[in-house]
């Protein structure tokens, strides 16, 4: 390597792609990876990865063989060419270009999950080593090749340029057993309640078993209940067997009804039961009324979640039973009103509840035109229904038209994503 240049920054969008020469200038092939053994503080990136254009296989070459780097690409030593081997990574390799780039790492210091949009290499002494990841939006317009004229065009308006985030090497560390899958900066678990429950089932997914265990094991109950349900449903039941018998049934109680019974509807019949057994009264009537829909119908997908107030009550006593619901939004956009057999006779919206008095009576203000499904409606239909009219969410009734529960947007997408 240049001796005139013992010590450099370069990053690897800046190095991937460029030109492979031989000493005498013809082409070998173009940078498309490098290859690092991990162990070291800052490991040094050993191995270039080349790729010719005979070849559709990836050839690799040991660094020492590079003798320059620069603008027009990689100058090889004289006859290094004719040492080039297959690829192939160890247990403690990764691949920069395959292994970090646009993988999840976790922010420690806002608890967060990040993405490696690009990596820092330090060029010291003839060696190249990873000396920082980059999570920030350069790294991205570095890619894209227009770091340069945003930069311009930010200096130019605001007087400053786009800010470098970037993290040091030291502190990105595997978390599980396959280094290459689980590469992650450290986090506090302390801190995991603050992240959003699908970038920690993202975490937990790519973990190894007792790794997993023991996220999802500080996780307070609220957390883990939303966690599980977005964690892969092959994991769900290793993770709840991993708390104490009353934990899961909070965890359970936690999360909403339809989704604590299709949790339990995929476990063996003995765990099912004794978990059912744990919860709270109200809440294992709702779930056991739900398990006895067929899947793939309405009543199958349904939640019990839901305002509903009969015809004489008033805009008062809605607002009143919309303050004290815990239901998720999406779950009371709209407010339902039923007669003395609570059969469905009409809707409200949010918006009478903002914009009505709370003496006017519900029977008065409610859209009697409400569409509904029946519980054994197969998803087809229910998709029909959201897909014609843009609901966000449709209510279910029984073949006497009382209310049994709703089906909301996300409902019917996740349904008809797994029918697909």
């Amino acid at each position: 390597m240049p001796n005139e240049d013992p010590q450099m920054f370069l990053y690897f969008s800046e190095f991937l792609g460029r030109p492979v020469l031989a000493s005498d200038g013809t082409s070998v092939g173009r940078a498309v990876d490098l290859k690092v053994r991990l162990g070291e503080l800052y490991p040094k990136a050993g191995t270039l990865v080349v790729r010719r254009r005979s070849e559709r296989a990836p050839r690799t070459l040991g660094w020492g063989q590079v003798e320059t780097l620069g603008a027009g690409g990689l100058v090889l030593r004289a006859g290094a060419e004719g040492l080039m081997n297959g690829l192939e990574v160890g247990p403690d390799e990764i691949l920069v270009r395959e292994d970090l780039l646009d993988k999840q790492v976790v922010d420690t210091h806002g608890a967060r999950i990040e993405r490696i949009n690009d990596v820092h290499l330090l060029f010291v002494h003839g060696d190249l080593r990873l000396a920082h990841v980059d999570f920030g939006l350069r790294g991205i317009l570095r890619r894209l090749g227009w770091l340069r004229p945003i930069d311009a065009l930010s200096t130019w308006l605001v007087g400053s340029r786009i800010p470098d985030r970037l993290a040091s090497w030291k502190y990105v560390q595997p978390l599980a057993s396959d280094p290459k899958r689980n590469l992650k900066l450290n986090v506090t678990l302390r801190r995991l309640h603050d992240m959003h429950p699908s970038d920690i089932a993202d975490i937990i997914e790519d973990l190894d078993r007792a790794n997993r265990s023991s996220v999802f094991r500080a996780l307070d109950t609220e957390t883990a209940a939303e966690t599980l349900q977005e964690v892969d449903p092959r994991l769900q039941l290793s993770l709840i067997e991993t708390s104490t018998p009353e934990k899961a049934s909070d965890i359970l109680e936690s999360m909403e009804p339809d989704e604590a019974k299709e949790f339990l509807s995929d476990l063996p019949e003995e765990k099912m039961e004794r978990l059912i057994g744990t919860m709270e009264k109200p809440f294992r009537e709702h779930v056991v009324r739900l398990m006895k829909y067929k899947e793939g119908t309405a009543g199958g997908i349904m939640t019990t979640d839901f305002l509903a107030l009969g015809r004489d009550q008033t805009i008062g006593d809605a607002v009143e039973a919309f303050r004290a619901s815990f239901h998720p939004l999406e779950t009371v956009a709209y407010i339902y009103v039923t007669d003395e057999a609570r059969r469905l006779a009409g809707v409200v919206t949010l918006r009478h509840l903002l914009l009505c008095g709370k003496e006017e009576q519900l029977a008065a203000l409610m859209n009697p035109r409400v569409l509904a499904v029946e519980t054994g409606d197969g998803i087809g239909t229910v998709a029909d229904v959201f897909n014609k009219y843009k609901f966000l969410a449709v209510p279910v009734v029984d073949a006497a038209g009382a209310i049994q529960g709703i089906i909301t947007l996300q409902d019917i997408v996740q349904a008809t994503a797994e029918e697909l």
